[in-house]
Formats: structure tokens, C-alpha cells, sequence
């Protein structure tokens, strides 16, 4: 499998290691359940996982969950619940829309606030190296000291503070030597958690979180670290700069991210409201129509999702389910050509609208008038398993 990477910007192969493969995708920060967006990010990882098993490879997947930061702080408070009891009822609705969806599960679902000591830990050991520094008891991590700092984004200082503006990264902090500078170590408000630590009673930053926990889930170099494009900077730079700053010499292998979901002119996201959420469409639709949309774009395009993308699925669903019920058939070396067109596209960066565009041309061959019953390959024993591997699972019969 070639994989786009983020950071040599270039395909690059990936080789399991003694037939394993580690994968840490950044999670989500429960306060409202999954949406459209979501769902295209962790379908392309979910694929991932499902072709390298394919192959024997065993894949250990994490997800994290962000289970502690300003956003569910914020909402929580609005609405007068508890931090942890309102994130893991969100949490909940999140992990049912994906299951719903057919995303298999990951190997572990750390939470931030399961390992807030080893962050305290990991913050002490920069600090110490000289390469954060404590402000009233907030502790940032010094972007001067770290070179490299912009390399994975490939973004110049303007382009970063502009982001770190529009992200949550404030800039415009008096207490930072730098505006680029990012908190490790935040003091608590009284009304919110805290921990032990030398600067304060707080609560880590979001960057540190994801550093620690994939550390603590995965053996390092991590072998694909990603999630969606909008996480290259600040968050993944940043995690990046405080692995090499404590030392690690290889964080991680591979870089993969994925592109956003726009709806109404705009990228799809809980601050702006323009959700489409999956449990509406779960509603109205079966999970391998919804896994069809997703398909027809590449994880590396930006896409906006109306109501025709929709029905375009629902029109390909019926037309895979009606080959897969017809009773035609195609010999075995027709058979193997269809599935080893389907495997190199997905070999090739995850190629999924490729990979059913040779569905769609199996498909409507296997309906043609005249086509061959009774073929050493049934539809059903050709597509059904390789709808399975896309994720859009069409039961035969």
C-alpha cells in the first residue's frame, strides 16, 4: 500500500513491521454527536485498517478521545452538567453512530484524562530541557528552540499565526516570548478540573494530550499518525515538536490526513453549525449507502455533500444489490481481474471512487442481458466481499 505523506508531501509505502502496523487517529472532543465529517475521516482510516488485514497484517488502532478542553468545559457549563457524566453520554452517541455506520472498532479509546500525571511528566522533562517555560502557571512549549517548527505544515509564520488565530491558539497571549507559542499547562478555573502540578493546579493543554497517549498506545516511530487535514496545524506540528524536544528521535512514520466536508458553502464543523448528522441519515438510509458517499471521494479532496450525493449512492447501492441477486456469474480469471483492480486502487492512496467505478463497470456487466448464470464466480461471491472491504456490506440473499 502507498500512502500520501504529509510530511515528505509524496507516496510513500508502507511496510508493516514483523507483519504489524500501529495506528493513532486523533479523536474526538465529545460534545455533540458524529456527523458527516467525522464519519469521512474515520471511514478512511477504518478502510486502512480493513485492507491491511486483508493481508494478514495485524493492525493495532487507536482513537483518543479529547475529554477534557476548553470546548466540552464550555458546553457542559452552558448547560449545567457535569463535565464527565455530559462527555460520556456524547461519547456514547458518537461510538453508537459510528458502530451504526459500520466503522470497526478500534483496539483502544484512551481518554486525555486517563493520563494527565505521565503529561505532567512529559511537560517537567521540557521544561527542564529548557524547551517550555512556566508564565503564572501556565506552561508554554518555546517554538524558537524547536528549528523545525513548520516543517510538517509547510506553512510560513504568517500562514501560522493566522491559523493558530482562527484555532484557539491565541496569539495575542501576553504571557508567551512568541505569538507562535503553544500552552502545555493551563491553570484551572474554579469551576473546572484540576491536577497536581509544579505550576498550578490545571489542566493540560490539547496538544500534550495526543503526544502522551499515542506514546503510552503504540510502539514509537507510530506507524501512521493522522486524522483530518484541518489537524496538520497547530495540533499536529505541535505534537510533533514536543516528541522531538523530549528526545524521541522518530515520533512517527507516516503522516496521512484527510480532507474536509463542506455543506452550505463552508467546512463542515460544530463551530460554524452546519452539521450534517449521521444519525439523521442513519435514519432514513442503510449505513452502506452512507458508506458509498463517502467512497466516491478521495481522502485527499475537499467535497461538499447535498442531498444528490445521496441519492447517487442509493442508486449504486441498488445496482450492486441487484448483481449480487441476480444469479449471473463470471469465470474465475474475469473474477480475478475485477478483484485485483479493485485491491491496486485501494493500494494506490486509498483510490476508493476508482476502486467503484470498477464495482460500477462488474456490476452492470453482471446485469447485462445474457449475462452468464451459473459462472464459476457468483456476483455474489465477487462483490459482497469486496463491498465489505469498502465498508458498504451487501448481505447476499
Amino acid at each position: 500500500m502507498q500512502l500520501f505523506d504529509t510530511a515528505t508531501r509524496a507516496l510513500q509505502s508502507l511496510t508493516p513491521r514483523d507483519g504489524r502496523v500501529g495506528m493513532y487517529v486523533c479523536g474526538i472532543t465529545p460534545y455533540a454527536g458524529g456527523h458527516l465529517g467525522h464519519a469521512f475521516t474515520y471511514h478512511t482510516f477504518d478502510l486502512i485498517a480493513r485492507r491491511l488485514r486483508a493481508d494478514g497484517i495485524r493492525v493495532r488502532s487507536v482513537r483518543n478521545v479529547t475529554d477534557v478542553d476548553d470546548d466540552i468545559l464550555r458546553v457542559a457549563r452552558e448547560r449545567g452538567a457535569d463535565y464527565r457524566a455530559f462527555g460520556d453520554e456524547q461519547l456514547a452517541r458518537f461510538d453508537r453512530d459510528m458502530a451504526d455506520l459500520g466503522i470497526a472498532d478500534v483496539d483502544a479509546e484512551p481518554r486525555a484524562t486517563s493520563r494527565v500525571p505521565e503529561m505532567v511528566s512529559w511537560i517537567a522533562q521540557l521544561v527542564d530541557a529548557g524547551a517550555a517555560y512556566d508564565r503564572d502557571g501556565w506552561v508554554y512549549f518555546d517554538v524558537t528552540r524547536h528549528r523545525r517548527y513548520g516543517e510538517l505544515s509547510g506553512l510560513d509564520e504568517a500562514t501560522m499565526l493566522r491559523l493558530s488565530r482562527e484555532r484557539g491558539g491565541n496569539p495575542d497571549d501576553p504571557r508567551k516570548r512568541n505569538p507562535l507559542d503553544f500552552v502545555l499547562w493551563q491553570p484551572s478555573l474554579p469551576d473546572e478540573p484540576s491536577w497536581p502540578a509544579p505550576w498550578s493546579a490545571g489542566r493540560p493543554g490539547w496538544h500534550i494530550e495526543c503526544t502522551v497517549l499515542s506514546a503510552a498506545e503504540l510502539p514509537l516511530p507510530i506507524d501512521i499518525h493522522g486524522g483530518g487535514d484541518d489537524l496538520i496545524y497547530p495540533h499536529h506540528e505541535s505534537e510533533l515538536a514536543q516528541a522531538r524536544a523530549a528526545g524521541v528521535p522518530a515520533y512517527v512514520r507516516h503522516w496521512v490526513h484527510v480532507a474536509m466536508v463542506g455543506y452550505q458553502g463552508e467546512k463542515m464543523s460544530k463551530s460554524l453549525g452546519n452539521l450534517v448528522f449521521l444519525r439523521d441519515l442513519l435514519e432514513r438510509l442503510p449505513a452502506a449507502v452512507i458508506r458509498l458517499v463517502l467512497c466516491a471521494h478521495h481522502r485527499r479532496t475537499a467535497w461538499e455533500y447535498t442531498d444528490g450525493e445521496l441519492a447517487a449512492a442509493q442508486s449504486r447501492w441498488l445496482a450492486y444489490r441487484s448483481a449480487i441477486t441476480s444469479g449471473a456469474g463470471l469465470d474465475s480469471a474475469a473474477a480475478q481481474v475485477v478483484r485485483d483492480d479493485v485491491l491496486a486502487r485501494l493500494d494506490d492512496d486509498l483510490d476508493t471512487p476508482g476502486a467503484i467505478a470498477v464495482l460500477d463497470a462488474a456490476a452492470a456487466r453482471l446485469a447485462e442481458p445474457g449475462a452468464p448464470s451459473g459462472g464459476h464466480v457468483s456476483a455474489a461471491q465477487l462483490l459482497a466481499p469486496l463491498l465489505d472491504l469498502l465498508g458498504a456490506r451487501i448481505a447476499p440473499g
